[in-house]
């Protein structure tokens, strides 16, 4: 499953908002969060989005070969993606070093918040991925802020960085409902950065599993999850879709930086990956899956099942099994996955980055939900696929 085929799961009720919903939030902040909505040349308009899938969620089967969707055959569906961004900066030179992306030259501008969205809700602009995309605008900076607000130099790319960080009640609330302010209320008490809430469903139909004797009636096909992410992170001089066909470095997709318009508004997205929580690898773009969620999912008061990060401490995600202790085999719902191997228990690839349960916290990740927290840690993009440096701070591997 990549990023690129994020651009068509809604349908047309997901389209952009109407222009009377565009033109009621060219208003003050107060309002939108945005300021003057109007095209303004030499300045950069900072917006975020979950993309179409935050919007519409996954479909199963879906709607064609090139949709992403969960290989094992589970339906997921959002209610919430909440998040708090902060500390927007703008640096020179972000071709420092063709190895380390996350060196850059003098810092030159900066914008704080914090700001809360709803990723799940979009909002009045197209969102960099096009098609059904909506994007929601949080704050605009019209000059080096560090400068004695000196115009941004139209000629030169200015390297770009956003933070990811915990819940607070000092953050400017963009898009929120009654249950958003109850949702944040719980991030702001629990130091969360970031709130999936939704729905999950089983609708495989034909499957295949590396244990066919094995009884998938021990798992249940509805499961209501409820992630909330300590994970505060700095994402730096990202790489910018928006730049090609410029040619980037080696082993880099796009060229780093933001380049001013001098005759109307940069727009600079802050573009959340969803999928990145599901992955069976810490590889970009791996396979996504929700059968180790529900394997581990319990029954409320209410008799719903639901899975919390919680719920994964202490889980083994290299070896899974079911609530019973059975290993959980692969399955495959999709005749386009194929399992990463034959293994009677499935178990999720770190690509390297120490596993140890009984380890520091700093070197070493303990259990499923530190991977999973992990994953989620480099879902921030720029302008829908952009890649940028990953920096952590909370206990993970460095």
């Amino acid at each position: 499953m990549t990023d690129a085929t994020t651009r068509s799961i809604v349908g047309s009720s997901l389209r952009l908002l109407s222009r009377a919903g565009l033109l009621a939030c060219a208003l003050p902040l107060v309002a939108c969060g945005s300021g003057d909505m109007t095209q303004q040349g030499g300045a950069i308009r900072f917006t975020a989005s979950g993309e179409v899938l935050a919007l519409g969620g996954y479909p199963f089967p879906p709607m064609d070969a090139d949709s992403p969707a969960f290989v094992d055959g589970w339906e997921v569906r959002f209610d919430a993606l909440l998040v708090t961004l902060d500390k927007i900066t703008l640096s020179e030179n972000p071709d420092k070093s063709p190895t380390d992306q996350s060196l850059t030259d003098a810092q030159v501008a900066e914008v704080s918040g914090p700001w809360a969205v709803d990723l799940h809700k979009g909002g009045p602009l197209l969102g960099k991925g096009g098609g059904d995309e909506q994007a929601f605008p949080f704050s605009l900076i019209s000059g080096q802020t560090l400068r004695d607000n000196k115009p941004f130099d139209a000629t030169q790319r200015y390297a770009l960085g956003f933070d990811m960080v915990p819940a607070s009640t000092s953050a400017t609330k963009l898009n929120f409902d009654a249950q958003n302010e109850a949702d944040y209320r719980e991030m702001v008490q629990r130091g969360w950065t970031m709130l999936y809430v939704g729905t999950a469903t089983w609708r495989g139909g034909t499957c295949t599993s590396t244990n066919p004797a094995y009884d998938w009636s021990k798992l249940p096909t509805r499961v209501k999850f409820r992630f909330g992410f300590k994970s505060p992170t700095t994402y730096k001089n990202c790489q910018n879709p928006d730049n090609a066909p410029a040619q980037p470095f080696a082993n880099e997709e796009y060229q780093r930086g933001v380049q001013i318009k001098s005759n109307a508004t940069t727009i600079a997205q802050a573009t959340l990956h969803t999928d990145h929580v599901f992955w069976e690898s810490i590889e970009h773009d791996s396979p996504a899956h929700f059968d180790p969620f529900a394997a581990y999912a319990k029954k409320n008061a209410s008799g719903e099942f639901v899975v919390t990060l919680d719920d994964l401490k202490g889980v083994n995600f290299t070896a899974f099994t079911d609530a019973s202790g059975s290993p959980l085999p692969w399955r495959s719902c999709l005749p386009t996955y194929t399992p990463p191997n034959t293994s009677m228990s499935m178990g999720f690839d770190t690509q390297g980055v120490p596993y140890n349960p009984s380890g520091n916290p700093s070197m070493a990740l303990r259990d499923f939900a530190d991977y999973v927290t992990y994953n989620q840690s480099t879902e921030g993009h720029l302008n829908a696929d952009g890649l940028c440096f990953v920096e952590r701070s909370y206990p993970s591997p460095k």
